[in-house]
This record gives C-alpha cells, structure tokens and sequence, in this order.
C-alpha cells in the first residue's frame, strides 16, 4: 500500500495553541494543506492526519468505515492536547463530520470547531439503496473535486467506494443524534453553490447544535472543496481570527476565576 506524495499527513507550526485539521471523504490531507500551513505560517500548532484508506487507491478505502477514520483522528487530537493549551478542531465535508465527533466525545477539552460544508445528511434518494448496494456494487463515479477555481484539483479518488460511503451515512446518524452535546464556540463557512452536498447538513446543524456562540460565513465564489477555491483566503483569515478571539476569551475566563 503505497501512500501517494500528495497525501502525506501535515504535521507543522510549535505554538502552544494547536489546530487539527481533517479531510473530506475520498480527499486527502492535500485538501486542508493550504489552510493548515497557513496557520502554522501565523503561530499556530497543526496537524492534518491521512485517514485510514486514504491517498492510496479507493479500494483501500472500501476496507475501512467511519471507526477507523474517527480513531486516526481521535490520535491526532490527543497527540496536540498533549503539546498544546488551546486546541481546535476543524474539517472540511466529512471531516466536519468528524470534527464534531471529537467535540461531542471529548466535551471541554476540544475549545472550538471549525466547519467547511460539513457532510451530515443528505436527502439524496440514491442513497436509500446503499445498505443492499454496496454489498454488490464496490464503487461509483467520483463526487470529488467540486472547485470553482481552475487548475485547482482535490487529488482524490476518481471512484466513490461504497462500503466507505455506506458507513460515512452510519456516522451521519452517530453525530446527529448527538449534536446538542456540541457546545463549543463554532464556526460555519458554507457555498450555496455546492454540487456534492445539499442543503440538510446545515438545517441540520442549525436546528440541533448545542453551541451558543456561532459564526457563519458565506462563501459565494467557491463550491464544495472551499479549501482549495476562490474564498480560501478567507475561510484561512477567518479561521485565525477565531482561534485568536478564543484564546482571549480563555486568557480572560481564567483570570477572570482566580
């Protein structure tokens, strides 16, 4: 199982504030590297891990579910709680997903999230025959590499593999069922102009989050994969501010106690 260059994990920056970072369905960590170098470039500690099955071939893929994508992710956090004060989680698509995950297993210790077009629920009717299809069927054409941006290319998958996708609709279910355990400050940077996700995920996210403090932010020029398209600049400016915003107000609560 050969790891394509492309797909290495981003491990950079030493602040003691730490940012994690994680990657889409069939994506890579090549998806989140802009962003994550970026705040590594401003003082920021980042990690981006590869999830299991990921940046090798799509058939890898299909031999993995959202457990081992979770765990891999679930290391990654642990390993900056350990280096850091302050930790972030972020994700684009399904690592929003999973994004939230972390934040509901590990309540406080996760300080905020961070969401670009989160994947939660689709209303996708194809998807009601994944629990039969996929065991006869092992992949279909791609989803990935929705950009706006020309030139700009997602190095993921060029199949969707099924067993992979049937178990990413399991963790839809597991996170949104959970979503009112999400209280950590959050941020939002959605497309209207999304071609892989409609619009469910955010009503989802917006009648169910548990978070009180949310930001949202509209990104008109770009499409699925906004890490990597026209509003990049601004989900990684917006993304620092945050992040700078909340270690203020932690500073502040803590002295605030004492």
């Amino acid at each position: 199982m050969r790891v394509q260059s492309y797909a290495e994990p981003l491990d950079a920056g030493t602040g003691r504030t730490g940012v994690l970072l994680c990657h889409g369905l069939t994506g890579s960590p090549a998806s989140v590297r802009p962003w994550g170098e970026y705040l590594a470039a401003n003082g920021f500690r980042v990690a981006a891990p590869r999830l299991p099955g990921h940046g090798t071939r799509w058939q890898d893929l299909n031999r993995t579910g959202w457990q081992d994508w979770y765990a891999a992710l679930e290391r990654a956090f642990l390993g900056l709680r350990e280096h850091c004060d302050v930790v972030v989680v972020g994700g684009q698509s399904m690592g929003g997903c999973l994004a939230l995950r972390l934040a509901q297993v590990h309540g406080p210790a996760v300080d905020g999230v961070v969401l670009v077009n989160p994947a939660l629920w689709s209303r996708d009717p194809r998807l009601l025959a994944l629990p039969v299809l996929h065991r006869f069927v092992p992949s279909l054409a791609a989803v990935g590499g929705d950009i706006h941006k020309p030139g700009q290319h997602e190095a993921s998958y060029d199949r969707t593999p099924l067993s992979a996708l049937y178990s990413l609709t399991r963790l839809w279910r597991v996170v949104a069922a959970d979503l009112d355990r999400v209280e950590q400050p959050l941020v939002i940077f959605h497309s209207p102009q999304d071609h892989v996700l409609d619009g469910s995920s955010l009503r989802l996210l917006r009648a169910r989050i548990g978070s009180r403090e949310i930001e949202e932010h509209t990104l008109p020029d770009s499409y699925h994969v906004a890490t990597l398209d026209y509003d990049a600049q601004t989900i990684f400016e917006e993304t620092a501010g945050f992040v700078e915003r909340l270690c203020r107000t932690l500073v502040d609560r803590t002295n605030s106690g004492r």
